[in-house]
């Protein structure tokens, strides 16, 4: 059975009820969420064995973010511990022609902290086939560029297939470096790559041909000159996945995604999500269902990206970051049913 790490940051999130604005809320909701650890929990829930590794204060709070992680079957004892603090982002969630809202609280917190040397790789690694990590892990601080470094390094040297999504957060580069600096170092020990049209030209400046990602409508052939400048640029790189998402409003999206092998460009269903509940973590979905897909149906990557994308579009119909369905579920709306009927 393959076994899969993933790297990063989880932090408090603290959201308000329903649609409620920041200004107007007199409570949040309390979930703990993070890209890594979202692709962690989603293996898990597939039934992939997965440890999530990161840096965490010990407090009390920092501990009930290991007990969820834990009820959700993912391991955390390869976690490290140190520094001051868990970060915390809040969130305001949109609707209709209003856009969600995200506020960051994560200064100074246990894992912008941590150095080279704090995680012993080679241990960590033993017995692993997967590493995964996202671009949100190295904008935090240099620290953290650096010990993923070390661990990309270690994956390859034991060769295990590494994977990142690039997840471009502007909001993060802040500590002196920008991430067409620090990125192309990381995603060069990658066999796969996901990302979107955003994040491939703001990193590393590729753009696609042509394609409206604001107008709800999303060609994903013009999706191909991106994977193919990305696989040019990353040569390691054995598969290039492109989202797709046509943002009609805050409520009402498409999604769909394309996949690149080098020879040829294949595409996921594209979905109509009218009523989304929660889209936070929707790309981490795609990327722990495309993990559990190349997993699970080696040499049909077409299967493997429908289930990414099938398990992605249930994860907009469920609160907080996690995406809590099983491989029954993903594969019957895979199947043709989105029927909505009561299992009974």
């Amino acid at each position: 059975m393959t076994k899969v790490i993933t790297f990063g940051e989880i932090m408090l999130r603290l959201s308000t009820p329903g649609y409620e604005r920041f200004s107007q809320s007199r409570q949040f909701n309390i979930q703990f969420g993070g890209g890594e650890a979202n692709v962690a929990v989603s293996l898990a829930n597939f039934g992939i064995p997965v440890d999530f590794i990161t840096r965490l204060p010990q407090n009390d709070m920092a501990q009930a973010c290991v007990m969820e992680l834990k009820r959700f079957g993912v391991g955390t004892g390869k976690i490290v511990y140190g520094g001051e603090r868990l970060g915390i982002y809040f969130l305001e969630s949109g609707a209709v022609a209003r856009a969600s809202k995200v506020i960051y609280d994560r200064a100074h917190s246990s894992i912008a902290a941590i150095q080279p040397g704090m995680i012993d790789w080679e241990k960590a690694l033993d017995g692993v086939s997967w590493f995964h990590w996202t671009g949100i892990t190295p904008a935090i601080a240099e620290g953290t560029a650096k010990v993923c470094l070390e661990a990309i390094q270690v994956a390859g040297k034991k060769g295990i297939t590494v994977s990142t999504d690039l997840n471009y957060r502007k909001n993060l580069w802040k500590y002196g470096k920008k991430a067409s600096e620090v990125m192309p170092d990381l995603v060069a020990g990658c066999d796969i790559i996901l990302g979107n049209e955003e994040d491939a030209e703001k990193v590393f400046g590729i753009k696609p041909d042509h394609g409206n990602v604001t107008g709800g409508h999303v060609e994903a052939a013009a999706y191909e000159s991106v994977c193919r400048q990305l696989m040019q640029k990353f040569p390691k790189a054995k598969k290039v996945i492109i989202t797709l998402r046509g943002s009609i409003s805050a409520s009402h999206n498409t999604w769909s995604g394309v996949l690149w092998d080098g020879k040829k460009l294949i595409q996921a269903p594209t979905y109509d999500i009218t009523h989304i509940v929660d889209r936070v973590g929707g790309g981490d979905s795609f990327m722990g269902g495309l993990i559990y897909g190349l997993i699970s149906y080696p040499g049909d990557d077409q299967k493997a990206l429908n289930f990414a994308a099938a398990a992605s579009c249930l994860k907009h119909t469920i609160p907080g970051d996690f995406n809590l369905v099983s491989v029954e579920e993903v594969e019957k709306l895979m199947g043709g049913d989105a029927s909505g009927r009561v299992s009974r």
